[in-house]
């Protein structure tokens, strides 16, 4: 039984989440309720998203202190794998306002108690394992183009990579394949985890529905994936710093994306 609830749902028996078609005045509206959300609970939504700068820093010292600087980028860039898991809790503040709800940083961790918590720890958990994935797949594409060859400084290693060939390979091969994990990251949890949090529903559900929403709005979607991207790489810049204000907003507006897309039950 436990099984059978964790890949279907309590709700999945009776239909199917219905979508519609979104636009990128869609993802507009998304972004300035998230916001909007963001400036409402600052001091919650701090203290959620203070281990995202603590992680990154220690991410970049581990790359830094050894000898694994060709992986730095992809551990800013993986943030867009695991961001939709990470942000769980800011759909529950933006829920609880939704729903004109006094909001804590303590109700986030309500999640705990979701019918579909179980669900959603099992994507989670995907998630991760397409994160570590992307890193083997990162560490093989800089042994493809660059060998053993080590580097020290982050000023060398920029140069090689912008003005030699094998430079060239590597952003080409690694911004390639790193598409495709991104474009699978998103399909399944574009809007996934909102589900599961309002819903009753199982990780089949949840991982179809996302699907269906970037298959029926597939420009619109590649633009909010690039929206996404483009936003956690900024806020990576310096030092992940910035990701305790760009997670928090994109946390929020996926809530709102999410709203916008799956039409209520």
């Amino acid at each position: 039984m436990p099984t059978l609830h964790l890949t279907a749902g309590a709700d999945d028996a009776a239909a199917h989440p219905q979508i519609r078609a979104i636009q990128p005045i869609d993802l507009k509206d998304a972004l300035v309720r998230g916001c909007s959300d963001f400036v409402a609970m600052p001091t919650h939504i701090m203290f959620l998203c203070v281990i995202y700068p603590i992680v990154g820093l220690v991410l970049a010292r581990l790359a830094l202190g050894y000898d694994v600087l060709p992986l730095l980028f992809p551990l800013m860039t993986g943030f867009v794998l695991i961001g939709p898991f990470a942000a769980i809790g800011l759909y529950e503040l933006s829920r609880r306002r939704e729903q004109g709800l006094e909001a804590c940083w303590t109700d986030a961790f309500d999640v705990l108690g979701s019918p579909s918590f179980a669900a959603i720890a099992a994507l989670g958990f995907l998630l991760m394992l397409i994160f570590i994935f992307w890193l083997a797949a990162a560490d093989w594409i800089y042994l493809v183009t660059f060998g053993n060859k080590p580097v020290a400084l982050i000023a060398d290693f920029l140069d090689e990579v912008l003005t030699t060939s094998s430079g060239w390979k590597l952003i080409i091969l690694g911004n390639g394949i790193g598409f495709l994990f991104a474009l699978l990251a998103l399909s399944i949890s574009a809007v996934s985890f909102p589900l599961l949090l309002d819903r009753n529903v199982g990780v089949a559900t949840a991982i179809l529905t996302s699907v269906r929403l970037v298959c029926g709005s597939p420009v619109t979607m590649s633009l909010w994936g690039l929206i996404v991207a483009g936003l956690l790489v900024i806020g990576s810049v310096p030092f992940f710093i910035g990701l305790a204000v760009v997670m928090p907003v994109l946390g929020h507006s996926t809530w709102h994306l999410y709203r916008a897309a799956v039409i209520t039950a």
